[in-house]
């Protein structure tokens, strides 16, 4: 209490990389990988010990202000939006903080609110909307001031699997109307695959993989986890099916997709027995970058020369 010690941590470590204009890129990573980090460094809320940063042309650290006028931020756990007042008020609030004139600021809700299907929310209080609901209004209050490039962390956190997919096709009809470049991150793989072409993974913050999410998917996305529900009790013995769980008339198997297809598996699994569940999901995002993590480490990566 009197003689506290202090342990420095350095949050992030030499990142290297750059975004296209008008590009998706997933940037993902465990807990505590540094991810937030990089954004508030990005955003001009922290101030990196040493580097060099360029985000539109300006320096983050130095032209803060400047810089806000040209990007947007969304953070799935922290609101932007006045919990007691409806989305209508925070949006004409937001504008005049980016100095937009009256007309200018109907005008850009008048087209966020077609563009996002929000016109029953807007006279609602925050505090009464559903968590998609928000999020939805969350994006559209972060697009207000028309930004360039929009930061995105964990948009689609805690949300259910149809709230998700809207949130997602959203995001996409963004980029692709409005060619604004998208920095995301996530912890859902689904995510990944849906929405991005590229993809930086970081780790102790630094950077262990930056490549195409197609490659990704085939190197080690190819995991699919299918839990299926019988009318009775089954056997299941299929080659390249592993079984991970088997409990009753409840089944967990595991499959490689690149080495066989999810339709004839799921037709196998099918002919086995009356079914009454099944659902398809991926394995959690930790456990595919844990693998990455420990081949690149093996294999004598960038990792393993960092230690």
């Amino acid at each position: 209490m009197f003689s506290p010690k202090y342990k420095e941590l350095q949050a992030v470590n030499n990142l290297s990389f750059e975004v296209k204009k008008g590009e998706v890129l997933a940037f993902i990573g465990p807990n505590g990988a540094g991810k937030s980090t990089t954004i508030k460094i990005l955003t001009g809320i922290l101030y990196p010990t040493s580097g060099e940063i360029n985000v539109l042309g300006l320096n983050p650290s130095k032209n803060r202000k400047k810089l806000s006028y040209k990007i947007g931020t969304v953070f799935g756990q922290k609101s932007q939006l006045w919990f007691h007042l409806p989305p209508l008020d925070s949006f004409n609030l937001l504008g005049r903080i980016y100095e937009m004139e009256g007309p200018q600021i109907k005008k850009r809700i008048s087209e966020l609110t077609e563009l996002f299907e929000i016109e029953e929310l807007l006279d609602t209080p925050v505090r009464k909307l559903s968590l998609g609901q928000r999020i939805r209004c969350e994006i559209a209050a972060s697009l207000l001031h028309n930004p360039e490039i929009i930061f995105l962390d964990e948009p689609t956190i805690g949300l259910d699997v149809v709230v998700k997919q809207k949130i997602r096709d959203l995001i996409k009809t963004l980029n692709k109307e409005l060619d604004t470049t998208i920095f995301l991150t996530s912890h859902d793989a689904g995510d990944i695959e849906q929405l991005c072409k590229r993809a930086i993974i970081i780790n102790h913050g630094e950077i262990v993989l930056n490549e195409s999410v197609k490659n990704l998917k085939y190197n080690y996305m190819n995991q699919k986890v299918i839990d299926i529900k019988y009318a009775e009790a089954v056997n299941i013995k299929i080659p390249e099916v592993r079984v991970l769980k088997s409990k009753g008339y409840a089944v967990k198997v595991e499959i490689d997709s690149s080495r066989c297809s999810i339709d004839s598996t799921i037709l196998e699994l099918m002919k086995l027995g009356k079914v009454v569940d099944i659902t398809i999901s991926d394995p959690p995002l930790e456990e595919i970058i844990s693998s990455i993590y420990q081949q690149k480490t093996i294999g004598g990566g960038c990792l393993e020369k960092s230690q």
